[in-house]
């Protein structure tokens, strides 16, 4: 019977297999190993379990706009250090840590079409310094609204921000009010503006222009509110619900209008338009 039997050997290290990183990624819902390549073409969204993995500022470019559409604004901005804060590390070497990695700000802003409608957009990175709000970030989607205002085209945001940037301190408060104002003037302007939250939206972004929108979608299963749940549980001393502060509770209880699939967004975008400005797509 020996001649049957297979002993089973210890894994080796020198017998293990090398899997290149930047080939596969593992899916953070469902723990599945996905081929990188076709990841990408289905938008980074799981093709098994629909787990939207985070993608950054220019994919969302990509993603809402017409190819070739896009002409970046404000490029050339970059954030101070008006308080000359310094914690663990000094904030101008947070700045240029961030920016060794290809970025230039938590947010791109600029112009393009989207489905041959002309739109002004700003799209936060939360690769960048936890996509947090500073005076950039505020002044980038300021002057994006007043694009929007001037030219009388629709206003998008997409959203991925930890909150407000602790290291401008009063500064970045500030950028809650500034960028309100401008979505105020949108309002009274009958022109539109739809907010787009992704995972995750939170701090003084969600408490301004995240929620402001005439139409406010989400990502599925995306981290929406102000404070953290754990934070609330410990404030309230309860136990907070399943799914709290996710997309799906949120529409549930009305501080959504709809969740949409990243796959659909461009289309759903487009459609929200069309029905407030039918004129527009002509």
């Amino acid at each position: 019977m020996a001649w049957f039997r297979k002993d089973k050997k210890p894994l080796r290290a020198e017998d293990r297999r090398e899997v290149p990183t930047d080939v596969f990624d593992k899916c953070k819902g469902c723990g599945e190993i996905l081929y990188r390549e076709r990841l990408a073409q289905n938008l980074n969204v799981c093709p098994d379990c629909g787990y939207h993995l985070r993608v950054g500022a220019h994919a969302y470019v990509s993603i809402l706009l017409d190819g070739g559409s896009f002409h970046e604004a404000d490029a050339d901005l970059r954030a101070a250090d008006p308080l000359d804060f310094t914690d663990l590390k000094p904030y101008p070497e947070r700045v240029a840590a961030a920016e060794a990695k290809g970025k230039t700000e938590a947010a791109v802003s600029g112009t393009g079409q989207l489905d041959g409608i002309e739109v002004s957009l700003a799209v936060m990175d939360f690769d960048f310094i936890g996509g947090s709000m500073g005076s950039v970030v505020g002044e980038k989607i300021a002057r994006a609204g007043r694009v929007a205002l001037e030219r009388e085209i629709p206003f998008l945001i997409v959203s991925a921000s930890g909150g407000a940037r602790m290291q401008e301190g009063i500064y970045s408060l500030m950028q809650m009010a500034k960028t309100s104002t401008v979505l105020a003037r949108l309002h009274d302007s009958g022109i539109p503006f739809i907010s787009i939250l992704t995972h995750p939206t939170t701090g003084g972004v969600t408490a301004s222009y995240a929620m402001l929108g005439d139409a406010n979608l989400a990502e599925p299963g995306a981290l929406i509110g102000f404070a953290g749940p754990r934070v609330i549980e410990e404030t309230i001393k309860q136990e907070l619900p399943a799914g709290f502060q996710r997309s799906e509770f949120l529409r549930e209880h009305g501080m959504v209008d709809r969740v949409v699939d990243r796959r659909d967004l461009k289309e759903t975008v487009a459609a929200l338009l069309r029905h407030q400005y039918a004129g527009w797509s002509d």
